[in-house]
């Protein structure tokens, strides 16, 4: 069972790893507020297609993560 967990674990770790580097930065809206790019800064709009896969893909694998970690603490 542990052992299951621990292959488990490293899969969900390196796919959460990879999304979170496809996502794009968020300091490009930060910078772009400070040097004058307010109105992109005040008219967000929500995230789509592949954004918001990446948003969401990035959610589960973040719960998956904490649930098998959970889980093999308790199995140990």
């Amino acid at each position: 069972m542990e052992t299951l967990l621990y292959v488990l674990l490293i899969i969900t770790s390196i796919a959460l790893i990879t999304v979170v580097l496809l996502q794009s930065g968020r300091s490009a809206g930060l910078s772009g507020a400070i040097s004058g790019g307010a109105e992109q800064l005040m008219g967000k709009q929500k995230a789509r297609g592949v954004e918001a896969f990446l948003t969401r893909a990035t959610v589960v694998l973040a719960v998956i993560f904490f649930v098998l970690t959970l889980l093999l603490a308790y199995f140990l």
